[in-house]
């Protein structure tokens, strides 16, 4: 007999917090309530079109947006989860998160409700797993042999289960994984990955038009377009507030945070991913290494998911370049994704640099594309040019009014409004 076959553990009944969702939830239940429960859940999933999933940002978010609940649910759902299981004993804190999923969810404490959390819960660390690339996402289920003895079956030839208890909603997690896992994709094509930075929404819906792949906030233009220094820190609330805006966008949006705006980054990670942010440049301003390496560290594990790019400036504020291998080196193994070192355009520097990094290498457009792509670089940014250029452009049509000399072309009124109608 397929060990798949042999039954779900039972579980007790219960009226509240986890006991009362794993009790009501098809995932541990047979026969009749079995059949009724999943009947359900493959009714939610069929209103979820897999293809709306696939976005940038936490994948539990993405799903919870996609079933008419808010994105903060990812929280609560955290708390279930690292406690779903019935050999793991529920804790008070995901009992109250139960009973907030409930509220979230309309209030009724019945089937429909439970296996609409079952959906969010399961989904958190099986497709976290997937986004990682483990395999298989669950490595193994556990079932009760005729003696009344429990059995681990192993997974590994069969990911997504089979039988009667098989996950209904495998197109559903390959679509959240593929759009979770889409920004890091873009740093292993055939091309360096261009990345314009943006400073507004009218100015990265200019570059969505325009055909880039993706679009990441430059700390400068963001800072300065507000009255506000940057590199000090104070502008955490517009780069959160333009990130909401962003993510908007039909492309991943990557938000420079400067060297974390002194917030605990677990916290500042988690909250951007929930937005739908697909990544971060998170500056070390030549400071201690280690101490940068901590808060690398932070950012992926508060948003695992999350693309951070770690920016060293050694050749930015031109300062103790010999140790930036030693520095980016140290961030790699924080776990970042990336390495960002701004104002390296020596193509030897460069070339060595790619050879001993095992992430891509991000520099400034300093050097051309044909260049920079034969010297293995693997993204491309623009930091604050455009933003600076835009400035110019718009004294120089100033002055060019004011003087009555020919004014250049711009986007006309229309042009503009559609940009804002995404």
């Amino acid at each position: 007999m397929d060990p798949l076959e042999l039954p779900v553990p039972a579980v007790p009944d219960a009226a509240s917090g986890v006991a009362w969702l794993r009790a009501h939830v098809a995932r541990f239940s047979e026969g009749e309530a079995h059949e009724r429960r999943r009947a359900l859940v493959l009714r939610e999933l069929s209103t979820i079109d897999p293809a709306a999933l696939a976005k940038p940002g936490d994948h539990v978010a993405a799903l919870a947006e996609a079933m008419g609940l808010p994105r903060s649910v990812t929280s609560d759902v955290a708390l279930v989860a690292a406690c779903y299981q019935p050999h793991v004993p529920a804790t008070p804190a995901a009992d109250a998160a139960v009973a907030r999923l409930v509220a979230t969810c309309g209030g009724a404490w019945d089937e429909t409700t439970a296996n609409r959390i079952g959906l969010l819960v399961q989904a958190r660390d099986a497709t976290a797993a997937l986004i990682r690339g483990d395999t298989p996402p669950v490595p193994r289920t556990r079932r009760v042999a005729p003696d009344g003895s429990l059995v681990e079956v192993d997974l590994a030839a069969r990911p997504f289960g089979a039988g009667r208890h098989a996950c209904p909603g495998r197109a559903h997690a390959l679509a959240l994984a593929e759009g979770a896992t889409a920004f890091h994709r873009l740093h292993h094509g055939d091309r360096p990955l261009l990345l314009p930075n943006a400073w507004d929404f009218a100015s990265a819906a200019a570059l969505v038009e325009a055909g880039f792949p993706a679009v990441g906030t430059t700390s400068l233009g963001v800072a300065a377009a507000h009255g506000l220094p940057d590199g000090e820190g104070v502008a955490l609330a517009e780069t959160l507030a333009l990130a909401r805006l962003l993510v908007r966008l039909p492309v991943p949006v990557t938000v420079d945070v400067e060297s974390g705006f002194g917030a605990d980054p677990r916290e500042l990670a988690a909250r951007l991913a929930e937005i739908g942010v697909a990544g971060v440049n998170v500056e070390d301003a030549l400071g201690d290494p280690a101490e940068h390496a901590r808060v690398v560290r932070g950012f992926k594990e508060g948003a695992p998911g999350l693309f951070v790019n770690a920016r060293v400036d050694t050749y930015w504020l031109n300062a103790d370049q010999p140790s930036t291998l030693d520095r980016a080196l140290r961030y790699v193994d924080a776990g970042a994704d990336g390495i960002f070192v701004p104002g390296l355009r020596e193509p030897s520097a460069i070339e060595a640099l790619v050879a001993a990094l095992p992430v891509p290498l991000n520099v400034l457009a300093q050097l051309d594309l044909d260049t920079l792509a034969e010297l293995g670089v693997r993204r491309v940014s623009t930091g604050s040019l455009l933003f600076r250029a835009a400035l110019g452009a718009a004294v120089a049509t100033a002055l060019a009014v004011r003087d009555g000399e020919p004014v250049g072309e711009a986007p006309d009124y229309r042009q503009v409004q559609a940009l804002v109608r995404v």
